[in-house]
């Protein structure tokens, strides 16, 4: 019997048997998540905004690695994927997002600077900026 392809919330994807008896193949990838400390710093960013913008984190290609990370303020799609906390909304689009699969999206305040940072364990190299990573 042929498979029956059912998408359930982006890419969490279950393909079963007609008779759905049992389980023939399960591929679970996990959304990234968001530190309460990066919510916290678009909170603070958004408090003049009017009204609120959200993050978008994306994933081209480019870079000195193979693919790079875009980290801007916008506005959500129909198609992206929305994470909330604290008020506040980061959104991925349906194309970045394998590539974003178990990440976190933290903020980092240090002595050189402070930034949106994206923690990938699906990153196998990444430059010493932080920017640009291969898989």
């Amino acid at each position: 019997m042929a498979p029956h392809l059912y998408r359930v919330c982006g890419p969490i994807t279950f393909i079963l048997l007609q008779q759905f008896t049992r389980v023939e193949q399960m591929q679970l990838t996990l959304p990234p998540k968001v530190s309460p400390r990066a919510f916290e710093r678009l909170a603070e960013i958004n408090e003049a905004a009017s009204p609120p913008k959200a993050l978008r984190v994306a994933v081209e290609g480019g870079g000195c690695s193979g693919f790079q990370y875009e980290i801007e303020l916008g506005e959500a799609r129909d198609d992206d994927l929305v994470l909330e906390g604290n008020g506040q909304k980061v959104v991925i689009d349906p194309v970045s997002l394998p590539f974003l699969a178990d990440a976190t999206i933290d903020f980092s305040a240090e002595l050189i600077g402070a930034r949106f940072v994206i923690n990938n364990p699906n990153a196998a190299s990444s430059c010493g900026c932080g920017i640009s990573f291969s898989m």
